[in-house]
């Protein structure tokens, strides 16, 4: 193999192990016995493991360009979409899950033992999504849209639904018997229980007509 062929091949053989057995559970000599090579091989491509596991989160952004939440919702952002921002990065995060549950179990892993790599992706990606999140948040309160709640509040509700949701479909429920829905759905009422309870009353209000409309206007339609 080349030597990014060989980078690559461990560094997915080293995410499947640690998402298997943990980080304390799984030795250099293991993912390099796995990985068909030696040690020093291992060494050679990440001379330390914090480069090993960087290396992991620097892979999984690439995989998921989508990890920005700023190329997620930048037009819903942009325009000012409540619905359209917190549906597109519930419905991202769901599929995201469902198509990479290995790299969630590896996170969930490294909080469990507090693992480096936990710390790590919460200074690279979560506190970025708090950060610009709670700032348009913010804006939208002094727009007059949304009541006056510590933004960061908000988007931990909004977080912990969509993560709960993820745990329950990936880790116990596979079969999805506990509640059939799709992520699209899901991800839509998310938002709506969301915005009913942050939005201001003249927003839901208007909100309400608006929806009013359009179903008085699909009646006269037919």
């Amino acid at each position: 193999m080349a030597g990014g062929e060989r980078r690559l091949q461990i560094l997915r053989v080293a995410v499947r192990l640690f998402s298997q057995r943990g980080f304390r559970g799984t030795t250099t000599k293991e993912i390099a016995i796995a990985a068909g090579v030696s040690e020093a091989m291992v060494f050679r491509h990440f001379a330390t493991k914090e480069e090993l596991y960087s290396a992991i989160l620097d892979h999984k952004a690439c995989l998921h360009d989508t990890m920005d939440p700023v190329q997620v919702v930048a037009e819903a952002i942009a325009r000012k979409d409540d619905a359209a921002v917190f549906e597109g990065l519930a419905l991202d995060a769901l599929n995201q899950h469902d198509c990479d549950p290995e790299f969630h179990r590896l996170l969930l892993h490294s909080a469990l033992e507090e693992h480096e790599l936990a710390q790590m992706f919460w200074e690279k990606f979560v506190k970025r999504v708090y950060r610009i999140l709670g700032a348009y948040i913010r804006q939208r309160q002094r727009d007059g849209a949304m009541i006056q709640i510590e933004p960061s509040v908000i988007v931990r509700a909004f977080v912990g639904m969509v993560i709960h949701h993820s745990l329950n479909n990936n880790l116990w429920d596979r079969k999805r018997t506990l509640l059939k829905i799709s992520n699209q759905a899901a991800a839509r009422e998310f938002t709506n229980i969301l915005l009913r309870g942050v939005t201001t009353t003249t927003r839901r209000n208007g909100l309400s007509k608006k929806a009013t409309g359009k179903n008085s206007r699909k009646k006269s339609s037919r």
